[in-house]
């Protein structure tokens, strides 16, 4: 298993799917999810990692739920694995949680604030595991470079580069469809296009993160038109009845739709591409 998922955070990887709920829930919520990604992986022949936070440490209140924390919470990653065989990836929001986190998850994930923290990098980096670094939405493409450098530098077993968007103004994202190819030309590492937090309306629901989930579809089309290597989805049975990011997560009965289209289109480039190396190799 680990082996896989290494393949999966390095050049001409096979394309793959980082989802799961934001927060980890209890365990029937965790393992109903993680066994709709599982029974699709198998389905669709799409690798997958569950994904979901054991604390969620940038939330916008003080009163808003953080997770299980890093105990409870690695118990819980660790059933998701036992109960469905799929790996996990998590986020590491400080140094000494990369080690523990390490010994239960497949791949370890750094935050959007956080992708400049050169200690948290080089410490979840230094576990040996797999390694996304989600681009702040501030950033231009080409200053992830030194994010990467840092992990490879630091020992990580491969790295991913995930997008959101870009700030524009105030409370809102954008995507430009360029920043795909420029993160991947200016890393040298698979590019993953996160669908929910693109959507995400950051301040506007009433101090708190807001979002519209309605246009993940459409983005998550787009991004793959424009040559995504994986994706990542945050997803949950009901998405307004979750503790963290309900504006924003996909319901778990829209992702296998929306699956199967992602899907389709890659097979048609793949046929395009195809069909015109054909043609250049008759005219040669």
């Amino acid at each position: 298993m680990s082996g896989a998922v290494r393949g999966l955070f390095a050049a001409d990887a096979p394309f793959f799917l980082i989802a799961g709920p934001c927060l980890l829930e209890d365990d029937d919520l965790n393992l109903r999810v993680a066994g709709a990604l599982a029974a699709l992986a198998e389905e669709l022949g799409l690798p997958v990692l569950f994904k979901a936070s054991f604390d969620k440490a940038n939330r916008s209140r003080p009163d808003a739920p953080r997770g299980p924390g890093l105990e409870r919470g690695l118990e819980r990653l660790a059933a998701v694995t036992r109960e469905t065989g799929l790996p996990t990836l998590t986020d590491v929001h400080e140094s000494a949680q990369a080690a523990p986190a390490a010994e239960v998850c497949a791949a370890l994930q750094v935050p959007a604030f956080l992708c400049r923290q050169t200690d948290l990098i080089e410490a979840v980096a230094a576990t040996g595991r797999p390694v996304n670094i989600k681009k702040g939405q501030w950033m231009a493409p080409e200053e992830m470079a030194g994010a990467v450098d840092k992990a490879r530098a630091a020992g990580a077993a491969g790295v991913a580069v995930t997008e959101r968007g870009t700030s524009f103004g105030y409370g809102d994202l954008v995507v430009d469809m360029r920043s795909f190819d420029r993160l991947r030309a200016a890393t040298r590492a698979p590019v993953v296009f996160d669908g929910t937090h693109a959507v995400q309306r950051p301040g506007r629901a009433e101090g708190a993160s807001g979002g519209d989930p309605r246009h993940t579809p459409a983005l998550v089309r787009a991004a793959t038109a424009a040559g995504i290597d994986g994706l990542f989805l945050e997803v949950h049975p009901e998405p307004s009845a979750a503790p963290s990011d309900p504006t924003t997560m996909l319901s778990l009965e829209r992702l296998a739709p929306l699956l199967r289209q992602v899907l389709a289109i890659r097979r048609a480039l793949a046929a395009q591409e195809a069909s015109g190396a054909t043609r250049e190799a008759a005219l040669v």
